[in-house]
């Protein structure tokens, strides 16, 4: 997951221009960074994914506030780092949009379901780190290419 599995945008003015531009059938945010600074720029993404942390460290004040201010349904999900659990996969599978989850354990690996979940003409989002924020254009081709993906983790 070190090379973007998307388009790198380096500056989220950019990126949300992008985005407006293509009026994608559903935003999903994977990450606390990314998602709150799309609520900022005025977005409101249907699926949050978060974890209130930043490469590992407790999110800061105004990112966690941001994610908190943004009212919608909310479910808990455990995964550990380095995992896709059965209970994330069947979440992003089943939950109601908007909503957010919040993951107890990390969201490092969640673009992979958001993706295969995702309907098509949707968009999925997330940070690379130091880099800026990856969109991934949802087609029947990307979700090939992340089926493959997943299929080489442990069962």
């Amino acid at each position: 997951m070190k090379r973007p599995l998307g388009k790198l945008f380096t500056s989220t003015t950019t990126a949300v221009e992008h985005i407006r531009r293509l009026r994608p059938v559903r935003l999903i945010a994977v990450g606390d960074v990314v998602a709150a600074e799309l609520l900022a720029a005025g977005l409101k993404p249907d699926l949050m994914v978060v974890d209130f942390k930043v490469e590992r460290a407790p999110a800061d004040d105004k990112t966690r506030r941001a994610i908190d201010a943004h009212k919608i349904h909310t479910v808990r999900v455990r995964n550990p780092a380095g995992t896709v659990t059965s209970e994330l996969f069947n979440t992003f599978e089943s939950i109601q949009i908007p909503a957010k989850i919040i993951i107890e354990g990390e969201e490092d690996l969640a673009t992979l379901p958001a993706v295969l979940t995702a309907p098509i003409g949707s968009i999925v989002a997330y940070g690379q780190p130091n880099e800026g924020i990856i969109l991934v254009e949802v087609t029947e081709r990307k979700k090939r290419e992340f089926q493959e993906l997943f299929e080489l983790f442990e069962k």
